[in-house]
């Protein structure tokens, strides 16, 4: 079995990314700014943000974060969304979520320019990737892909299956492996016998939430399974793959942590200097 190491993976996409970013420097004589807003202080997120900056001032990019307390009012939020719309040194800006009740997520989504929204989670950018047209794809799914890509350049005709249908992971999934003419199957806490429907599979990809939820015998020999799921328990972080059991049949299995995590913060660097480029050109 192929353990998919994305700590290695993600270093990788990032060295390219810094030539990307020194020949950008040298051809327009300015690098991609990226602004991330924080709001409150919860630790996954803190944690989150930090690993961001740090990611996005290694590679040489422009980076920033603006912090505010829980009670900051959705009014001044989304000043500053709008300010840094009209920012020409600001090339990508993510609000880092989940936000506090009293904000409005889709407002705060709405309200960054579609050209600059790094996470893909924008109408715009949504209906771009369900379309084929350019645009930010979520960074998390575009990281399952580059991962997937890496072990099967070749996709066409497999039968994937996401697990999960949520707009940040499930449907993005979903439409990139429509584009890599998969067979596609998006299931979810209401699909009868989920198990017989990931026997099918040539790729898994579960982000659901749920501990282990997928085990040995759910998976076919040979089967590529990325696992998108983090889980607390007693004894640490678990993902939504039973690793242990599926390790023994699959081709290719990602670990948590150190899988999907590590991409998704390299693909957010890239959809900046993507987001650069366009409005470059």
């Amino acid at each position: 079995m192929i353990l998919i190491d994305g700590k290695k993976e993600a270093a990788e996409l990032r060295g390219k990314l810094k030539k990307e970013v020194l020949a950008l420097k040298e051809k327009y004589n300015k690098v991609p700014g990226l602004t991330v807003i924080l709001i409150g202080d919860m630790t996954p997120s803190q944690i989150y943000v930090r690993n961001k900056e740090k990611s996005a001032n290694e590679i040489g990019l422009n980076s920033e974060v603006i912090r505010y307390p829980e009670t900051v009012d959705e009014k001044t939020v989304l000043q500053k969304i709008n300010e840094l719309n009209n920012d020409d040194s600001v090339s990508g800006i993510l609000v880092q979520l989940p936000l506090p009740k009293h904000i409005n997520k889709q407002k705060v989504i709405e309200s960054i320019s579609h050209e600059k929204d790094v996470d893909g989670l924008h109408p715009m950018n949504v209906g771009n990737l369900s379309s084929g047209y350019q645009g930010s794809i979520p960074c998390t799914p575009l990281g399952c892909y580059l991962l997937i890509k890496k072990i099967e350049p070749n996709l066409t005709g497999k039968k994937a299956v996401m697990i999960g249908r949520s707009n940040l992971n499930g449907k993005a999934m979903a439409q990139l492996l429509l584009q890599e003419d998969c067979t596609v199957t998006i299931t979810h806490s209401k699909t009868k016998d989920l198990k017989s429907e990931c026997l099918a599979a040539d790729v898994i990809v579960a982000a659901v939430g749920i501990k282990q939820l997928v085990k040995g015998d759910w998976v076919k020999k040979d089967a590529i399974v990325i696992d998108v799921g983090i889980n607390k328990t007693d004894k640490g972080i678990v993902g939504d793959v039973a690793f242990d059991e599926v390790s023994k049949v699959a081709k290719a299995l990602t670990p948590v942590p150190g899988g999907v995590g590590p991409m998704t913060i390299a693909c957010l660097l890239k959809n900046t200097i993507e987001c650069f480029k366009r409005k470059m050109n």
